[in-house]
């Protein structure tokens, strides 16, 4: 079971749009709903281990088809795959609706302290699968939408987890994921090093509207 000790305060800060020192008045929402988003959310994942197959040009792992160059380069070198889905849960969602009725600014904290504990919760659950797998040397997570990679496919990914019934994730007809606090993710498994290299802006197809960019970016 995925536990968060403490929610980052800096990250959620950051999610929040500071840029270097915390003043008072966003520190005292953090500190506020901390601990209410934490005790409230209820941390879930699944996860497959599979083999990736290439075919000439083309990536697919447990029947999904990896397309473009971005997602090709990331598993460059890799013999095999995870895909997991993390959620932290509808109460998430159910928790920002709720505080918006009220207190419109601590909302927004409580937004932002769901997207800070998702990332740390998707940290956690990479230390517990590789503690049951054994990978000499793996990837960083790449996600659906990340460079070229179609962020379509998040049905298939759902699908061959089997999410919906596992972990209660669905996904929209525009690919979003319910509850929207949640991840689903590749990480590349090789026997040699692999590139070191990390999430960066310049994958993203929502860099140039990208708030979180304006602030300095993905730190993963």
């Amino acid at each position: 079971m995925i536990k968060l000790e403490e929610i980052s305060k800096s990250e959620s800060a950051r999610y929040m749009g500071v840029r270097g020192e915390i003043n008072s008045q966003t520190a005292g929402l953090i500190e506020k709903y901390e601990p209410i988003v934490r005790a409230s959310l209820r941390p879930s994942y699944v996860y497959r281990e599979a083999e990736i197959l290439r075919n000439n040009n083309e990536i697919q792992i447990l029947g999904i088809n990896m397309t473009g160059e971005s997602i090709k380069n990331h598993l460059k070198g890799c013999q095999r795959a995870v895909i997991f889905a993390a959620t932290v849960s509808a109460v998430a969602d159910m928790l920002i609706r709720k505080t918006a009725v009220t207190d419109a600014a601590g909302a927004l904290a409580v937004d932002c302290l769901c997207s800070a504990a998702v990332e740390q919760v998707c940290d956690k659950v990479e230390d517990e699968i590789f503690r049951n797998i054994n990978a000499v040397y793996r990837t960083w997570r790449f996600s659906p939408g990340y460079g070229d990679l179609p962020i379509q496919i998040q049905g298939d990914i759902l699908s061959v987890l089997n999410a919906q019934r596992r972990i209660g994730l669905t996904v929209t007809e525009s690919c979003m994921l319910l509850p929207s606090k949640s991840v689903t993710a590749i990480i590349g498994i090789s026997d040699i090093p692999v590139s070191p290299e990390k999430t960066s802006c310049d994958f993203c197809p929502a860099r140039e509207n990208c708030g979180i960019r304006a602030i300095g970016g993905c730190q993963r």
